[in-house]
Parts: structure tokens; C-alpha cells; sequence
């Protein structure tokens, strides 16, 4: 552990009318560029801020145009209508100078009294509890043949992943669908100013879905590997959990053309009141084939 947090580099400051800058940390980046979902959080937070009002966010939409690295950053926001109980703004997050980044809609809303009973159509998997799951920082066991490098920062020091639904990339037992399921909890709970549970976090845990087209693909990274960056990302935020574990489920709808296509479901599974999804999340991602 660096024994900074990794989440205030998240914070956003106001530099001017509907811009504002902010610090990456580097232990957010996986391969090249920091995690997608940690961008979408920045300039969610940066139109959040902009908006100065108690409406939580519900929906947002971003491309990824361009490449975002770690370091300072510039959030561009344009509010296009900030009503009493729901707002819509844009944002764009970019490296100083940059035309392009992270291009992101969201929509913002105050709680309200709704028609008919609350329901939820989806159903979580059934999974082992997370101390019967395999950690990813353990790595591959000694006794599989398989190459050994240190985790990412951001597995090492931001975000626990335990397998739960799925197979390790080195199982080479019968693979089934195209779906698999991780429980994840931060090693520094992200908080908000108030200490409760900071929603955006969510958007983190979300962007994790080529790990569900993984389970139909063969990969060995000393012989090939497979790139996956977002193409967009969308999510839509019901609740926060309400404890340290998370559960998400990802399932691939589609491979084609060097394009996937995927969805993930995030679950708070030991609530007080049973299962409860915390959010949705949707996304195209572009595959590669990387040989060495």
C-alpha cells in the first residue's frame, strides 16, 4: 500500500465557470491509462459539483474519444437544464490541451413518490461468499504452468477482486457462457463528505465487462493476449451498498468484428432486506489480438 488514498485523487477543483482540474493518481491506471470507470467518476464529480444541488446521479453516458492518462486533468461542464428535482449536464475530461477525453451525459435527481410497487426483474447468481473465493492478488498456483507478473496497482492497492462465477484464465477445464461474477471491495472505503458510501464508486466496479468474453476466448499472455478497451460506458445508479462487499455480474451478449458487446449487474447481497442491485451498467468494447 502507498498509504495515500487512492479516492481523493478523485476530488475535482473549481477553476473557473464550468471548469475545473483535477490529479490522478497513477495506482488507478491498468495497463496505459487509468481505469475507465474512474474517469466517468471525475467527470461525474466535476458536474455534480457544477450543479450545487442535492440531486444524486442516475444515469450517465460517456465515449471514450481519446485516451485519458493519470496526472492533472481539465473537466469542461455545460449544464443544459438544471431543474428543481432533475437536472441533465455534459462533461468532457481531458489532459491539458487535448481536444478529447472522456465525453460524457448524465442526469441527476431528487428521490420521488412513483406509480405502483417498487420491483426489480433481475436475479444475482448464486455464489460462494467471498471468503470462499480466490483472490485475484494471489495470482495462479505454483503448480500451473503459468507466466507470474505483479498485479496492477490498481488490483494491488485500490480494489480486492475475488473470482466467484467463472474460471482463471489458466483453468483449462470446459468453459460454459459467457458470464462471470467477482466480488470486489476497496481497500479505502470510498466515502463521500457526509461518510456514507460515495455512489460514484459504483461506476468503478462497473466498468469491469470484458472479464464475461474472457470466458469464451483463449488467452495465455506469453503467447497472446487480448486488449479490450471501452468504447463507451453507461450506467445507471439505483443504490449504494451497504457494506464492504460488492458483487458483479457481467454477462457478453455478443463478439463480432473485433467489437463486444456486454452488460453487469451490480448487487449488494448482505443487506438487511435481501438482495438489493446497487446498479447497471452496459457497455462496446473494442478486442484486439496482441501476439508476442
Amino acid at each position: 500500500m502507498t498509504g495515500s488514498d487512492p479516492w481523493a485523487s478523485t476530488q475535482v477543483r473549481a477553476d473557473g465557470p464550468g471548469r475545473f482540474t483535477a490529479d490522478l493518481s497513477a495506482v488507478w491506471d491498468l495497463a496505459v491509462v487509468p481505469q475507465g470507470g474512474v474517469v466517468a467518476a471525475v467527470a461525474a464529480r466535476a458536474m455534480e459539483a457544477t450543479l450545487g444541488n442535492d440531486q444524486h446521479l442516475r444515469s450517465i453516458h460517456g465515449v471514450f474519444a481519446s485516451p485519458v492518462p493519470s496526472g492533472v486533468l481539465e473537466i469542461d461542464v455545460e449544464v443544459l437544464r438544471a431543474g428543481r428535482s432533475a437536472s441533465q449536464a455534459l462533461a468532457v475530461i481531458r489532459p491539458p490541451g487535448a481536444d478529447h477525453g472522456f465525453h460524457a451525459l448524465a442526469a441527476f435527481g431528487l428521490d420521488r413518490a412513483g406509480p405502483g410497487a417498487p420491483f426489480v426483474e433481475l436475479e444475482p447468481p448464486i455464489v460462494p461468499p467471498p471468503e470462499d473465493c480466490p483472490r485475484f492478488r494471489d495470482g495462479p498456483p505454483t503448480e500451473v504452468d503459468w507466466p507470474v507478473h505483479p498485479p496492477f496497482p490498481f488490483w494491488a492497492e485500490v480494489l480486492e477482486g475475488r473470482a466467484a462465477l467463472g474460471h482463471a484464465p489458466w483453468d483449462p477445464g470446459p468453459r460454459g457462457p459467457a458470464e462471470n461474477a467477482t466480488w470486489m471491495r476497496f481497500d479505502r472505503p470510498p466515502l463521500d463528505e457526509s461518510g456514507a458510501f460515495d455512489e460514484l464508486a459504483l461506476l468503478v466496479v462497473a466498468d469491469m465487462m470484458p472479464g464475461a468474453v474472457f470466458e469464451v476466448m483463449p488467452y495465455r499472455p506469453d503467447e497472446s493476449s487480448w486488449f479490450a478497451p471501452s468504447i463507451d460506458l453507461t450506467v445507471h445508479l439505483r443504490t449504494v451498498p451497504s457494506g464492504d462487499w460488492i458483487l458483479t455480474h457481467n454477462v457478453a451478449h455478443w463478439l463480432d468484428d473485433g467489437y463486444a458487446s456486454a452488460e453487469c449487474r451490480i448487487w449488494d447481497l448482505h443487506g438487511d432486506h435481501g438482495p438489493q442491485l446497487c446498479a447497471w451498467a452496459t457497455q462496446v468494447m473494442l478486442f484486439s489480438e496482441q501476439r508476442r
